[in-house]
């Protein structure tokens, strides 16, 4: 299968070719047609996938075939975090490059020229909104929005939007829509909560599940046992003797982050730190930098497992094992995007054992543990099921080289950049 078997528009078809992309990937291969066909879908895919393009790319081509009287606010889409706010405009702007297609993203977090910035694009008409529901509740509480004419409405990320506690939100956006409408729900997960949100607002949907909390094959996933104060020594070797062009780090606390972010720049190494602290602009800067291979490392919370779109990273670093194994899945899931391939290596110590374990049997598999460089010590012995694996040092190891990346074929389309 091909994109031309969908019988797109040729603009939507241009903007695809012109970046390469020929065949889509499972989750577009099924999604598509569905959509095309005005039929509500829940889907269930992991990330790194193409979601994103499985809902924009039709949404998209229905926008291109109506008439030029008929361009209103057509599609609502509502996104967990600013960061993947900003991500699904640049897809808009790239798949739809030659189509003329309009979209804003609505997100809060910015100064007051940022919220008369959007207010002004929202007056001058804008076909596709990308919305945070927080900063869509206000402005529907001003009259800012009319959506009357409104066809599609898209959940990206709802379980994402529903551990944040936008439930109520999602509610009371869904009551100024129209009642007859295209919905859908892309999650990374499916828990009871999000089936009750579906049977709430969706109508008869279409069913779709794609590799559910399952790791990308692409990624090598390794482990080390250690006490927490080898972890930033254990650290500073591996990001020193690898080969490693990209890296994101993940730490459980802000706190962490920031600590991190303070000892890799102690030794020389170009990182940075990515928290709520720091003001819209900031964080969108060092995105930016990263996204364009000026910053090599970028240290954050899981905030950054599901709002961040970079092809060619090649190592995750979980300093912390992540609380929820579906979180352990997104954080890995920022490497091994579409067809690559990357590394994600965990730090396991002695308290975090059980929450490891539980992400072994969720995926089905044992995770290798390697031994710890020789001048580190030993760490904590491992406890799996009855069996116990130590993580002494008995060889010496040889540096860590980085994978190599397979050809993009028909991984999830990127923005265009420079256009």
């Amino acid at each position: 299968m091909t994109f031309d078997d969908f019988d797109f528009d040729e603009e939507l078809l241009d903007g695809l070719h012109s970046m390469g992309f020929n065949q889509p990937t499972p989750i577009q291969a099924q999604a598509i047609p569905v959509i095309l066909n005005n039929k509500d879908l829940i889907a269930c895919a992991q990330t790194g996938t193409g979601k994103t393009a499985a809902y924009l790319l039709p949404v998209l081509n229905k926008i291109i075939d109506a008439s030029p009287d008929n361009r209103h606010l057509n599609t609502l889409i509502l996104a967990p975090t600013r960061e993947l706010a900003i991500q699904i405009d640049q897809q808009i702007e790239g798949l739809g490059y030659f189509t003329g297609v309009s979209s804003i993203a609505i997100y809060g977090g910015g100064d007051g020229a940022a919220w008369s910035q959007q207010r002004k694009a929202l007056a001058e008409g804008s076909e596709v909104i990308i919305a945070t529901p927080g900063r869509l509740i206000a402005l529907l509480q001003m009259g800012e929005i009319n959506f009357g004419n409104l066809q599609h409405l898209i959940l990206d990320e709802a379980d994402r939007m529903l551990d944040m506690g936008f439930y109520d939100d999602i509610i009371r956006i869904i009551s100024y829509l129209p009642q007859k409408r295209q919905t859908l729900l892309f999650s990374a997960t499916m828990p009871p909560k999000i089936r009750t949100l579906a049977n709430t607002i969706l109508n008869k949907p279409e069913q779709i599940s794609i590799a559910v909390a399952k790791p990308a094959e692409g990624i090598l996933q390794l482990a080390y046992l250690v006490y927490d104060e080898q972890k930033i020594a254990l650290l500073k070797n591996i990001l020193k003797e690898g080969q490693f062009g990209s890296v994101i780090i993940f730490a459980s606390t802000k706190e962490n982050v920031k600590k991190l972010d303070e000892e890799l720049r102690r030794n020389k190494l170009t990182a940075k730190a990515f928290h709520s602290d720091l003001d819209q602009k900031e964080r969108e800067g060092i995105l930016r930098e990263f996204k364009n291979k000026a910053l090599p490392i970028l240290i954050g919370t899981d905030i950054l497992s599901r709002g961040i779109d970079v092809e060619g990273i090649s190592l995750v670093v979980n300093y912390n094992v992540p609380h929820d194994p579906e979180d352990y899945i997104h954080r890995i899931g920022r490497t091994a995007r579409a067809e690559t391939t990357g590394t994600a290596i965990t730090f396991i110590n002695d308290k975090d054992q059980r929450k490891f374990v539980a992400i072994e049997r969720m995926i089905g598999k044992e995770i290798p543990k390697m031994s710890l460089p020789a001048a580190l010590g030993a760490g904590p012995s491992y406890h799996s099921g009855g069996s116990e694996v130590n993580s002494s040092p008995p060889r010496k190891k040889k540096p860590f080289k980085q994978r190599s990346n397979k050809p993009r074929s028909a991984g999830s389309p990127r923005p265009k950049s420079g256009t």
